[in-house]
């Protein structure tokens, strides 16, 4: 049951996030959305409110704890509750290792290893004290395989797959009722390439995606999936892409 549940997406200006959060809100869901960049998160929000639907925005950083404290204590405060976290901000600036694009390595840790360890230390209070909640997480392909170019990126996506199995294991044996869900995307349609400082990745990486590239929609209608199954029922992990992408 999708209908008055107040979701928290993170990454929510563009791609997934903001298509997430436009599905969710037609289907009746409260949405509170984070992101730095606050004029998307403006004109999302007011488009989801012209449709009839209800969100609040926060400029949020999610490599700041006090951020994603702070979008909680933001959708207790307008709704009462929080009952999904949808953790999706991401860096993809791939490159290879002998590029020693060290600056990069270390923001793509920040932001999808450290973010999402924000988010959970920020809402895993709220889900343990109403023993029940939703952690959704973005992670990719390359969380699941390697490749060239890929090798910073891909553990940062490892990382978010081991800790959301553990969180999944550990909220099942403290019986606090909190289920989680990651995804795996393959070439979905989003600003990540333009975060690609090297050419020949960038180049390859755009070669990819003009040939197989599905849209976001395609993932936000997966998060809705999963949101809709029934408490007692949790489907943790979702691999999706493109059917013509041999990923």
């Amino acid at each position: 049951m999708i209908k008055d549940k107040v979701v928290m997406i993170t990454g929510a200006s563009s791609g997934i996030g903001a298509a997430t959060a436009l599905l969710l809100a037609q289907k009746g869901a409260k949405l509170v959305l984070g992101a730095r960049r606050e004029d998307k998160l403006r004109a999302l929000a007011d488009r989801i409110q012209q449709n009839g639907g209800e969100a609040v925005y926060r400029v949020t950083d999610v490599t700041l704890p006090a951020d994603n404290e702070a979008l909680v204590a933001l959708a207790k405060e307008r709704f009462g509750r929080v009952d999904v976290m949808f953790l999706n901000a991401g860096l993809m600036p791939n490159s290879p290792l002998s590029a020693l694009k060290t600056t990069e390595w270390n923001q793509m840790v920040d932001v999808n290893i450290k973010g999402v360890l924000n988010g959970i230390a920020a809402i895993l209070p709220t889900f343990k004290a109403q023993k029940s909640g939703h952690v959704i997480a973005t992670s990719s392909v390359a969380g699941l395989k390697a490749y060239p170019g890929g090798a910073v990126y891909g553990a940062t996506k490892w990382a978010v797959r081991d800790l959301m199995e553990v969180l999944r294991m550990e909220s099942a044996q403290e019986n606090s009722h909190i289920r989680t869900a990651t995804i795996y995307p393959a070439a979905i349609r989003t600003e990540l390439l333009e975060t690609i400082t090297d050419s020949t990745a960038a180049k390859g990486m755009e070669e990819i995606y003009d040939q197989y590239q599905i849209g976001p929609e395609r993932i936000a209608s997966v998060v809705a999936f999963a949101i809709d199954q029934p408490e007692d029922t949790n489907v943790s992990e979702f691999t999706v892409g493109p059917t013509n992408q041999p990923w």
